[in-house]
């Protein structure tokens, strides 16, 4: 039994079977990542574009954010597609007007896929109500607390990752 303490002490998250299954605010992560995952495909499918067309762009952004080039290969590895479904991927983006291939300057062989403008307009234009939304929804916290949201997303996301590779590792 565990101890109780003052009103504004948190109590311990409750071990799954214990009080009766997840602290709430796992399954609070669980129907956001659904929610999230039903606008995706909601606003996506308007523009007719799929999840994983989507998440293709995403992960192009983040690496090229980070100034490292794109390749089929890693979006194959990132999106745990196999070769001939990312092949249809890239070109299905490519057709689209949402990515262009070009070779490497340092390696004519390789392939790098670069977003195109299309890409960042249609993308904008997806996401904006949702990021709206959530900028209104925001602004009822204050920088502590979202720096602690912050935080707690941060082990979240880490958390996922790690349970994702131990899986994976099995």
């Amino acid at each position: 039994m565990a101890a109780s303490g003052p009103a504004d002490t948190p109590r311990p998250p409750a071990v799954p079977g214990q009080n009766g299954g997840p602290h709430p605010l796992v399954r609070l992560l669980q129907e956001f990542t659904l929610e999230a995952n039903r606008y995706v495909d909601t606003a996506g499918g308007r523009k007719d574009m799929h999840r994983t067309d989507l998440n293709a762009l995403a992960v192009i952004m983040r690496h090229t954010a980070k100034g490292n080039p794109v390749t089929p290969g890693l979006l194959r590895k990132e999106l745990h597609l196999s070769s001939p479904a990312t092949t249809a991927l890239i070109d299905r983006l490519d057709s689209s007007g949402h990515v262009v291939r070009e070779r490497g300057s340092s390696d004519r062989r390789q392939v790098q896929l670069k977003m195109t403008p299309k890409a960042f307009q249609e993308g904008g234009a997806i996401f904006e109500p949702l990021s709206r939304r959530m900028g209104t929804a925001m602004a009822d916290f204050s920088e502590e607390e979202l720096e602690t949201v912050s935080r707690f997303m941060t082990a979240m996301v880490e958390a996922t990752v790690a349970a994702r590779e131990e899986s994976a590792a099995d």
